[in-house]
């Protein structure tokens, strides 16, 4: 049966290189890190050599790197994290389009009686400029923006925001769905998410990259590793498998997101010819990230052509995995302005470098031969 795995946003699969680098580390470095006999100190080293690596991937000179337990508990350490280190009531701002593990700290931080300031987004998915500057004006201490939108693959200016806020709030950014995908660099955030599953590493694993001098409240406490910031002994085989996973993205090279780009275009291309009243949701796709697209299919409710789609072995989502089964129409989307009844249509597309053409091609021919059933029975409602 052919296979066209189109929901990259959710998991990737592992790259080879990173479960051989996990079997390697339980095989034969799996010494505490903390220890002080050499096998320790060679793990201990290992975790320092990935640890720059991952600061090299990302601009982050001057910056150190934290290792957690993935993209939620960088977002939570991030977020709470500052919040704690902070006197008194704060005012605080994020955009209306939030993964949910940012989104649920600051409502819990509105709960604690902090002023948080949700920032609007146009029909593209960006940031209404006005209402963060209005935030920023009444005193906000913490700006909080994904990097790439999950759902539409919106991207965020970095470079605005960074010149907006002009050093009067920390900047806190999401980068899960666009590290090693969409161009950044530390020096315009102050602390920035990854997480390994999204890189085909493995799950469990991330990392929260802080700049110097930014104080944080750690979440975890007990031993003191990770700086301090997160107490426990570090998960030394899911770090190595990030580790080559973001090693071979880096040794794709600079262009590997143009060539993601071109994947994704030939694939909306694709669906357009076999569904011409496909609707994208959210950027034009040559603005968006190289690898995200939401598109609606009028008429036909985005589950249920996803379930159509599986049994032809294509895997696509409705939005974000984390509240999928949660959320019946998409709050992203209704953020942008899209009426409830065409967000029920939407279906997210996600790629990633080793999706083929012949996955591309497939999914295609499959979507347009799913839409023109499930319209005739739509319609017959």
């Amino acid at each position: 049966m052919a296979f066209a795995y189109l929901d990259n946003s959710a998991t990737t699969r592992p790259c080879e290189a990173a479960v051989a680098a996990m079997e390697r580390a339980l095989r034969e470095e799996w010494y505490n890190p903390s220890a002080v006999y050499k096998p320790s100190v060679e793990a201990f080293r290992s975790l320092r050599d990935a640890r720059q690596r991952l600061l090299d991937a990302v601009g982050g000179a001057g910056c150190d790197a934290v290792f957690t337990s993935g993209g939620t508990e960088s977002n939570n350490l991030a977020i709470l994290g500052a919040v704690g280190r902070m006197r008194g009531r704060q005012v605080l701002a994020v955009s209306a389009v939030e993964h949910p593990s940012v989104r649920e700290a600051f409502n819990l931080l509105a709960e604690q009686g902090h002023d948080v300031r949700v920032i609007g987004v146009d029909a593209a998915g960006q940031l209404k400029w006005d209402e963060l500057e209005a935030a920023l004006d009444d005193g906000a201490s913490l700006v909080s923006c994904m990097q790439v939108n999950n759902e539409t693959g919106a991207v965020l200016d970095a470079a605005r925001l960074h010149d907006t806020v002009n050093g009067r709030a920390l900047i806190h950014v999401d980068g899960v769905q666009g590290f090693l995908r969409v161009p950044f660099d530390m020096k315009l955030a102050d602390l920035y998410t990854v997480s390994s599953h999204k890189l085909h590493g493995p799950k469990g694993v991330g990392a929260l990259v802080v700049k110097k001098g930014v104080r944080l409240k750690p979440n975890h406490v007990g031993g003191g590793q990770e700086s301090g910031l997160r107490s426990g002994t570090e998960n030394t085989p899911g770090i190595a498998g990030m580790d080559a996973a973001i090693a071979e993205l880096v040794h794709m090279g600079s262009d590997m997101p143009e060539k993601l780009m071109a994947k994704k275009l030939r694939f909306v291309q694709a669906v357009r010819e076999v569904v011409p009243d496909v609707i994208v949701n959210g950027p034009d796709p040559a603005a968006g990230a190289p690898h995200i697209v939401n598109l609606g299919f009028p008429g036909v409710r985005g589950e249920v052509m996803l379930h159509a789609l599986e049994g032809d072995g294509v895997y696509v989502s409705t939005g974000s995995a984390c509240s999928s089964k949660k959320l019946k129409v998409s709050g992203v989307l209704t953020a942008m302005g899209i009426r409830p009844q065409v967000a029920e249509w939407a279906v997210r597309f996600s790629l990633s470098p080793h999706t083929t053409e012949e996955e591309i091609d497939y999914a295609a021919r499959r979507i347009g031969a799913q839409y023109d059933l499930l319209k005739r029975f739509q319609r017959r409602k």
